[in-house]
């Protein structure tokens, strides 16, 4: 072997081992170190990735919650109280507690109370038809039927009704994760508070405008007659933009409001049968 091939070798040699050590030392300088806890807390995590805790996924979750202070504003809606409560246990913090939530449709709009005025035949995308149109209806507010948040939903827990043309909520399998109310371009899905047996009482009504032009374009629309205002006695019901709206964390199922609503744009649901005047007088003479 010639000298030069030789020095050639050692020199790259050289240079290579130099160039070795300095990464080494780089490497160690600007290493990021990274809780082992955020691993163990991923494992806990139901791996939907969701999005429903707000955060991009399940790792940047688990990754927050090993670094926050508290548990406050923070949550997994998909493993629930159970998973937050293990949570909390390996990283030695405390729990929050929430309530439990389920997602509604703020539209009541079958097509016998909102007749079809008109025919869309562009793409099948809420998103892409409210930007082009009101809808097939007289109501610019109401659902326009394609689907969009059924398509959000990763857990089949919302199902297109062919004969309402509306979305249909399955309460057994919607966890919450709020993916549907932010497909909805018109904000008709909203996430109240799941009360026991799955009852609810809500109005699912979303049309602002005053009460003949709402109530001309949908026969169940909420005309702001407050009504419903005056019958509460818990002051659980508010009037704005034209539009009654129930507070779900004081409303106490009483359900005077549904029976006084004048437009039935009030809805019940899960509740026994009404018991008719006859059987309270009867129950009253019967003692």
């Amino acid at each position: 072997m010639s000298p030069t091939i030789l020095i050639t070798i050692i020199s790259l040699s050289l240079l290579a081992l130099i160039s070795a050590v300095i990464l080494y030392f780089v490497a160690q300088k600007f290493k990021i170190f990274e809780d082992p806890r955020i691993d163990e807390i991923q494992a806990i995590l139901p791996a939907a990735n969701c999005g429903g805790c707000g955060f991009a996924g399940c790792r940047n979750f688990a990754e927050t919650l090993v670094n926050a202070d508290t548990f406050d504003g923070l949550n997994c809606p998909v493993g629930g109280a159970e998973v937050m409560d293990a949570a909390a246990q390996i990283l030695g913090k405390e729990a929050v507690a929430f309530d439990p939530l389920i997602a509604v449709l703020l539209c009541n709009g079958l097509p016998e109370y909102r007749p079809r005025t008109s025919r869309y035949d562009g793409v099948a995308d809420c998103r892409i038809s409210n930007n082009l149109y009101m809808g097939e209806t007289d109501c610019s507010y109401g659902c326009l039927g394609n689907g969009d948040c059924v398509r959000a939903c990763t857990f089949d827990a919302m199902y297109m009704d062919q004969a309402s043309g509306l979305p249909v909520i399955v309460d057994d399998k919607c966890i919450a994760c709020g993916a549907c109310v932010k497909a909805c371009p018109r904000n008709l899905i909203e996430l109240r508070k799941k009360a026991k047996k799955d009852r609810k009482i809500y109005v699912a009504c979303s049309n602002c405008d005053k009460g003949a032009p709402a109530r001309r374009a949908c026969k169940v629309a909420c005309i702001a007659c407050n009504k419903c205002v005056r019958v509460c006695e818990y002051g659980a019901i508010t009037i704005e933009n034209n539009l009654a709206y129930i507070d779900a964390k004081k409303c106490t199922f009483c359900r005077k409001c549904v029976t006084e609503c004048p437009t039935n744009s009030i809805i019940e649901l899960n509740f026994p049968p009404r018991r008719t005047k006859a059987e309270v007088q009867a129950e009253e003479v019967n003692g």
